[in-house]
This record gives C-alpha cells, sequence and structure tokens, in this order.
C-alpha cells in the first residue's frame, strides 16, 4: 500500500481520538491500525519499537508515533505523527476545559468517565497481554517475571528498572552471540 502523509495523519488522528486513558491504552489500536488493517509492519517490528518508545523518556504516545512516523516516512512523517495524534486530545482539552466546572458533577458526565477508566484499564491489559504473548524465549518471559517483582515487590523506582534490564538484556545476548559464534 502506498502511503501519504495525509493518510498517515489520518491514521494517528483516528488513534488519538478515539483512545481514551492515554498511550499504552493506544498500543492496541496502533497495532491494529498499521499492523492488521494497512500491514504497514509487521508485528516483531511494531513490538520492537514499543520496546524502544518505552524506554525513552516523555510520552509513550507522543515517542511512540514520532518514531513510527520516521519509520514510516522519515522526517515528515515524524511530524505527522505527532501532529496527528495530539490534535484530537489537544481539541477535546480545549473543548473539556471550556465546559468542565459546569458539568463535573453531572450525573451522566461521571457515570459516563468511570466507564471509560474501566475500558483504560481493559486496553492496558491487553497491551500487556499481547507483549508477554509475543515473547517466546525463556528469557523474555524470566525478564518479565524479574521486571514486576522488582517494581510491585520491591518498590523499585521504573527508571533504574528499566536500565537494570536493558544492561542484563545487553549481557544475556552478547554472551549468547559470542557462544554461537564459538560453537560455529
Amino acid at each position: 500500500m502506498q502511503l501519504s502523509l495525509g493518510k498517515l495523519f489520518l491514521i494517528f488522528m483516528r488513534v488519538g481520538a478515539f483512545t481514551f486513558g492515554g498511550g499504552y491504552a493506544m498500543i492496541p489500536i496502533f497495532e491494529r491500525e498499521l499492523v492488521h488493517r494497512y500491514k504497514l509492519l509487521e508485528p516483531g517490528e511494531f513490538y520492537d519499537t514499543l520496546v524502544v518508545c518505552q524506554s525513552l523518556p516523555g510520552a509513550i504516545a507522543i515517542n511512540f508515533s514520532v518514531f513510527l512516523g520516521l519509520k514510516l516516512k522519515g522526517l515528515k512523517g515524524a511530524i505527522v505523527g505527532f501532529f496527528g495524534v495530539i490534535l484530537p486530545s489537544f481539541m477535546f482539552i480545549l473543548i473539556i476545559s471550556i465546559f468542565f466546572f459546569q458539568f463535573i458533577e453531572h450525573p451522566i458526565i461521571e457515570a459516563f468517565f468511570k466507564g471509560v477508566r474501566l475500558s483504560v484499564v481493559a486496553l492496558m491489559s491487553l497491551a500487556g497481554y499481547k507483549l508477554l504473548k509475543s515473547q517466546r524465549s525463556f528469557f523474555g518471559v524470566f525478564l518479565i517475571v524479574i521486571t514486576l517483582a522488582l517494581i510491585l515487590g520491591f518498590n523499585t523506582h521504573p527508571f533504574l528498572v528499566i536500565v537494570f534490564a536493558g544492561l542484563f538484556g545487553y549481557l544475556v545476548y552478547t554472551v549468547r552471540e559470542v557462544v554461537h559464534r564459538d560453537h560455529s
């Protein structure tokens, strides 16, 4: 499929407009659009990009859309990805801020946001499940378990866990490569 910058903008804008709950809730929608619907990325390529974007500082949705836009259409794609994903949120926030205090305690609005919160938990859980499912090696699953233990069990700061996991992955894959090379 030939992808124009306009089409890329519409894809990112649709993801930004119809996803509540931030970046992690956007991941399944990005995957559906870019991997399954338009077949612009392979699943492995998608998840590799996600891992890189998660390790960068900043909002995951912005990192992810800029990185994906760059990957698909270069610098112009990165700019289109950035504006495509943030424009709907910016417009929603602008409109909500105008009327926020008038309607915040309205029962229908409260009920709506309670439902949205629950759907966000489901979308984030789906993204986590798909990431876990994409791990085909014992090492990947082991690292996930260690990460959860460090964050949930020992209350370790996520930045330190990311650095630890990166260094651990580097060591394991470097040793694996050396062993594989020596046996070849």
